[in-house]
């Protein structure tokens, strides 16, 4: 078994017990991003010479006893909208091509004191906005499993890379299931928590109200053990929140005995893939045959999932982006005459056409005559679907589901068509809507030998639920890693 075979945990096991070093694991991971980047494209950075400088400092602390977590000396990746001080972060947009912050991300600094080891950049859409990591301004992303598909989005350069055994773990963000879909279409796990359980300062905002961090890695294990390590009360970030109980690694446990899974009959109707409802539904008998009592029922509002969250994400977005205009730092046009051509000529050249699509709609439904149409009956919807949610968990402790409608689909088959590109995130958007928690966990492969996630969604506040869910149904089967990342490791030896 190679290094890159390793869970993160198990690898931090290693290092702590001096079989491995950090330093090791660095190289290790390095070596296959040198291999596979050129087929791939998971990084838009990767900072080699900072990511070995860390790892012998990490190396020296874990031995002279200082660091001494489950997360000490394990090299991560991190998505390119979360601020790393002096280190390239461009959200993949032209825009912000030169932006190297002056402070790190909350989270990601909960992970440099754990004393992970960071190797670069993840690539995504631009600004998280797609469902595929082809809206990126330095090229897309390709799935591991299949280089002709799409590795989802918009965390997809994450969980691409982790599939690839591009680094142990990875950070992504969830605004509309950008961390479990893409999880679902690499066979990766992912977890997005409860709204506000990670701070959000140092996350370059798209939907203020949606947007929330979490881990993405090889298994529940690797999730519960990151989150525990991200999850913090803020006082920077406005809706941080401060939790009692952050204990998630206490869920692992595998035992589902009087369980109560809700299964929604609404998540399998028309435009749902047989395969992958063949796979969800298999899953689910593998929970009941473990103890759980499943069961369907009627979750209603699904169908206005998807226009109130455009809505309200396009909203937040025209109000967040309006602060990159050329004046402050990022890309300003060359010619321009007087301010407010500057203004438009940098955000017309700096931003792409999908960014500006939702810019666009977000500022017109905020305008005047259509914010009652539009956006407050956006909101007044939002309301109901958590509303919804509130009854369903009177009654479940985890609701089961698809994480997305079909497996990935090929490179340049969604941007054709803007519209069922968003109409595919229809698993996962109520979750960001109603703040829950919700997790996606690989559950098989279609017959082109794509992966398939089963997602598990939590009431607020109640990962361990979900985590002991996914844990007890990963018990069941073995952890998958695709052909091209064995071949660039066996040529790496």
């Amino acid at each position: 078994m190679s290094i890159l075979d390793l869970t993160a945990v198990a690898l931090g096991k290693k290092i702590k017990a001096g079989e491995i070093t950090a330093v090791e694991a660095t190289r290790a991971a390095l070596a296959q991003i040198k291999a596979l980047e050129p087929i791939l494209n998971c990084y838009v950075t990767v900072d080699e010479e900072g990511a070995l400088k860390r790892a012998e400092e990490v190396q020296k602390q874990i031995e002279d006893g200082i660091l001494t977590g489950p997360l000490a000396g394990v090299p991560v990746a991190i998505k390119d909208n979360m601020c790393t001080e002096g280190l390239l972060t461009t959200c993949s947009s032209k825009i912000l091509y030169n932006f190297k912050p002056t402070y790190t991300a909350e989270a990601v600094k909960n992970l440099e004191a754990a004393g992970a080891i960071i190797l670069g950049k993840t690539n995504m859409d631009e600004f998280a906005m797609g469902s595929t990591t082809e809206t990126s301004a330095y090229g897309e992303t390709k799935n591991p499993w299949n280089t002709e598909h799409v590795p989802g989005g918009s965390s997809g350069g994450s969980c691409a890379a982790v599939a690839a055994n591009e680094c142990f773990f990875a950070l992504g963000s969830d605004t509309g299931g950008s961390i479990r879909q893409p999880s679902s279409f690499c066979g990766v796990t992912g977890i997005k928590p409860t709204y506000g359980t990670v701070s959000r300062y140092g996350l370059i905002a798209y939907g203020s109200s949606l947007d929330q961090i979490g881990p993405v890695a090889k298994d529940v294990t690797d999730c519960a053990t990151i989150l525990e390590t991200i999850a913090s009360y803020d006082k920077k970030d406005s809706t941080s929140i401060q939790r009692e109980d952050c204990d998630f690694t206490s869920a692992l446990v595998d035992d589902v005995k009087g369980m109560h899974i809700g299964i929604p009959r609404d998540y399998f109707g028309e435009g749902l893939d047989p395969e992958v409802k063949d796979a969800i539904l298999k899953a689910a008998k593998v929970l009941e045959e473990k103890g759980a009592i499943v069961e369907e029922f009627d979750l209603s509002l699904v169908e206005y999932a998807i226009p109130a969250y455009y809505v309200i994400a396009s909203a937040e977005a025209s109000s967040n982006l309006s602060r990159f205009d050329g004046v402050k730092y990022g890309y300003r046009t060359k010619e321009y005459e007087g301010l407010h051509n500057m203004y438009k000529k940098s955000r017309s050249e700096g931003f792409g056409p999908e960014v500006k699509r939702r810019i666009m709609l977000g500022s017109f439904v905020l305008s005047s005559g259509y914010y009652d149409a539009y956006y407050l009956k956006a909101l007044r919807t939002k309301a109901l679907i958590k509303k919804a949610f509130d009854q369903a968990f009177e009654k479940y402790d985890v609701i089961l589901g698809p994480a997305a409608p079909t497996t990935a689909p090929k490179l340049g088959e969604s941007l054709s068509d803007p519209l069922q590109m968003y109409l595919g995130d229809i698993y996962t958007i109520s979750v960001n809507l109603a703040g829950l928690p919700g997790m996606t966990v690989p559950c098989g492969k279609d017959f082109k030998g794509l992966p398939i996630g089963l997602q598990l969604i939590g009431d607020c506040f109640k990962e361990k639920n979900i985590i002991r869910a996914g844990y007890a149904y990963e018990c069941s089967r073995t952890y998958e890693e695709p052909e091209l990342a064995k071949r660039a490791e066996k040529e790496a030896q």
